[in-house]
């Protein structure tokens, strides 16, 4: 089982993409909005190189956002979501 990180905010369309695609894989993931969570001021510091939502970490891989998730996932080394 992978642990997977997902931060999020607010009217993302592409946080909610990540959120949808996890669940039809059924994927169990770890949810931290910015603005809840953690403050944006928080994030920045924690992740200073990021300038995007969602920012998706998976077992300590810093992925990125929907469209570098889905290039992830489509490695042919990328087994643990497979269907």
């Amino acid at each position: 089982m992978s642990n997977i990180v997902l931060y999020t905010k607010d009217n993302c369309p592409y946080c909610v993409q990540a959120k949808n695609f996890f669940s039809l894989k059924q994927q169990s993931y770890t949810e931290m909005k910015i603005g809840v969570d953690l403050t944006r001021e928080e994030f920045i510091s924690i992740f200073p190189e990021v300038k995007t939502v969602p920012f998706i970490i998976i077992d300590e891989n810093k992925v990125g956002g929907y469209d570098k998730l889905i290039e992830y996932y489509n490695r042919p080394e990328q087994h643990f979501l497979a269907e």
